[in-house]
């Protein structure tokens, strides 16, 4: 159940309740694809610096090591020791991002595994039954992610193929469900919008899948090489005809400045890998911007990462240390990175639902964004 507890503008605060925890919204998921935080990140960690939900990959799943073996070990909660909820991606972005290892039918999408190779089918029913398995919190319906700058046409027949699947969904997530051997029988589902970067094409579909009264909606295929102006243009336009009392999920959205954003037309809940690759390649987010630890003028820089921050890392080591971590390959570094990105991330979210609360979101999000943008870290 999900419910609004402060509107300010159309920014909202809210809660959702799942069989796994209350989800206090709007939220960032950290992504651990394959049941992981890239960068040594455990479990236990997720725990310390605050976060809510963790995002796993239905098709990175099921290809290895194969979502029956983690029915037989129980669900993924506990395969990753990990007790709050879990949403999974449905797989349809692969259709997208693994473009040249598939083929497309109506009655799904035949892949190539990016793996090894072999042949892999997953239509609607595949996806939900694989997630079924895995036992998630949330499930992510199957569709087609077109790419955002697609012809029209093509974007039309995607999205119908995308309202036909989503029906498809609905209806083995029901059955599912009510199987005996089924470990989450209160699986809820999240269907996705869908429309490139074509306003009408968006609000239509977002008319006719806001009918099937689902437990969320998603926004999708953004991020995906639209300008930050059209996807902003795209969340104005078909939010407004997505279900306010449901949550609404903007999926792999993004920068620190893209969620403030998003935040401001309706949407509370993210996901995106920015904090965990960046935190691997050194790029550090701050109040006051971001940094590079590879750069030489923090060689002996005894600071932390950022003043004031809480983070594990900021808590005990210098700029100077992390930087010579990762200029020695030590994976040390990469994991103290990501766990201050996360951290950054969560805590932002945390003080995005405080401000929402207290009906001053737009003077945080102006004063978050000039300290960001014009900072000197």
């Amino acid at each position: 159940m999900y419910r609004v507890l402060k509107r300010d503008g159309n920014a909202k605060r809210g809660e959702l309740v799942t069989v796994h925890g209350t989800v206090q919204t709007p939220v960032f998921m950290n992504v651990g694809t394959a049941a992981a935080i890239k960068g040594a990140v455990a479990t236990s960690d997720l725990e310390e610096i605050g976060t809510q939900v963790q995002l796993s990959n239905t098709y990175h799943l099921h290809v290895r090591p194969g979502d029956q073996v983690v029915k037989k070990l129980g669900g993924l909660h506990r395969f990753m020791s990990w007790n709050k909820p879990i949403l999974t991606d449905s797989g349809g972005f692969q259709v997208f991002s693994l473009s040249s290892l598939r083929k497309i039918k109506e009655e799904g999408v035949y892949f190539n595994s990016h793996v090894d190779g072999r042949k892999i089918f997953m239509g609607p029913e595949e996806s939900m039954q694989i997630q079924s398995n895995l036992a998630s919190t949330i499930a992510m319906a199957f569709d087609e992610c077109a790419p955002a700058l697609a012809d029209r046409e093509y974007v039309e027949r995607s999205v119908a193929r995308t309202t036909r699947w989503l029906k498809r969904c609905q209806a083995e997530m029901i059955r599912l469900n009510g199987l005996s051997d089924t470990i989450n029988k209160e699986q809820l589902l999240f269907g996705i919008n869908q429309g490139a970067v074509y306003a009408d094409i968006r609000v239509e579909h977002a008319k006719q899948i806001r009918e099937l009264d689902l437990d969320g909606y998603a926004i999708g295929g953004l991020a995906v090489g639209e300008t930050h102006e059209q996807m902003y243009h795209i969340i104005e336009e078909t939010a407004p005809h997505l279900p306010g009392d449901k949550p609404l999920y903007l999926m792999g959205v993004g920068t620190p400045a893209n969620i403030l954003e998003a935040v401001d037309r309706g949407v509370d809940f993210f996901d995106c890998v920015y904090p965990s690759r960046n935190g691997r390649h050194g790029h550090l987010y701050t109040n006051l911007g971001k940094i590079n630890l590879f750069n030489a003028k923090y060689e002996l820089d005894e600071r932390p990462i950022e003043e004031g921050c809480s983070c594990p890392a900021c808590r005990r080591y210098s700029r100077a240390y992390i930087r010579h971590l990762l200029k020695a390959k030590e994976m040390l570094g990469m994991r103290l990175c990501v766990l201050h990105n996360l951290y950054f991330y969560n805590t932002m979210m945390t003080e995005i639902r405080g401000a929402i609360e207290e009906g001053r979101y737009q003077a945080y999000k102006k004063d978050k964004l000039e300290r960001m943008g014009a900072g000197n870290p």
